[in-house]
């Protein structure tokens, strides 16, 4: 009797070069329930907007303030219990020293430029302004470059565009913005300082504190996908597992594999979305979850 060959399904994933997924890139950890057409733009961030907007692909990261957003929205994605990339956010408020020395609280009343004001970035900093530092979120003007990834949601009232082209790092350092809510993006210029007073050692403190690493990215697969192939959700699981493992450069504080070992840090996520106005109603962790996804590791 002839054996019948069963071609293996192609799943779009948008999912960048990290140490932790690298293994999964370059063919080292691979899948015999499927083929992973690695599709997504060279920046994963490029492609979250196609993903939530268009279903542009099957699987990927998505930003975790992205994905809380395409839930309230009723968006088709499932999140898994897999980060895909978070760090301290402590040292991403900058200024320029040369104007004078800012506390926190002295970007009340001023211009502070943001990407966008829905970053996952600026979420976690200005999370850490309110409640470690006190500072009023609403008396900031946030000034902003690009509009947010759904079309669903509007920025809030304090928001303001800046002109096209307009360049948020170069605005800090002239002066033209009071501060700045930057990534890896912030200037490496001597005249920049962290508002946060000494953010190293707070971010230290404040892990001793909260044992949370803030989430930045996490992997996500269509719906469709978690209900008709749910062995391959796992699969991509433990893939991911797997890639992190193997890679070489990995942070050694890096947000665990797990949702339980992920509640705290998501349930802080969805609470300063909320209140800062990124969402436009509560949800609990447990529903960004399915069947399926939510017993993963």
């Amino acid at each position: 009797m002839a054996t019948i060959q069963t071609e293996l399904p192609t799943l779009r994933v948008n999912l960048a070069d990290y140490a932790a997924t690298k293994a999964m890139k370059e063919g080292r950890v691979t899948s015999g329930l499927a083929n992973l057409d690695y599709c997504g733009p060279t920046r994963a961030h490029d492609g979250f907007k196609p993903m939530v907007r268009e279903n542009a692909f099957d699987a990927g990261e998505l930003a975790i303030v992205t994905y809380l957003q395409a839930k309230a929205y009723g968006k088709p994605y499932v999140l898994l219990p897999a980060p895909i990339s978070g760090r301290f956010q402590h040292h991403c408020a900058g200024y320029n020293g040369e104007f004078g020395h800012l506390d926190p609280e002295d970007i009340e009343g001023k211009r502070v430029g943001v990407r966008t004001y829905a970053q996952t970035t600026g979420l976690w900093i200005r999370g850490i302004l309110r409640h470690e530092y006190g500072v009023d979120l609403d008396k900031v003007t946030w000034m902003t470059i690009g509009e947010g990834h759904l079309a669903e949601y509007t920025d809030p009232s304090n928001c303001q565009r800046l002109p096209k082209g307009s360049s948020i790092p170069q605005m800090m350092l002239t002066g033209e913005l009071t501060a700045a809510l930057l990534g890896d993006d912030m200037p490496k210029d001597p005249r920049i300082n962290t508002l946060v007073p000494d953010a190293q050692t707070a971010a230290k403190d404040w892990f001793a504190r909260e044992g949370v690493v803030p989430i930045n990215h996490m992997f996500v697969v269509h719906a469709d996908l978690s209900k008709k192939r749910p062995d391959i959700v796992r699969e991509l699981y433990r893939m991911i597992v797997e890639s992190r493992a193997l890679g070489e450069g990995v942070p050694a504080v890096f947000p665990p594999f797990g949702l339980e070992a992920n509640r705290k840090g998501i349930q802080l996520a969805i609470d300063w979305a909320l209140e800062q106005k990124i969402i436009p109603h509560r949800l609990s962790v447990d529903e960004l979850f399915d069947d399926v996804t939510g017993s993963l590791g």
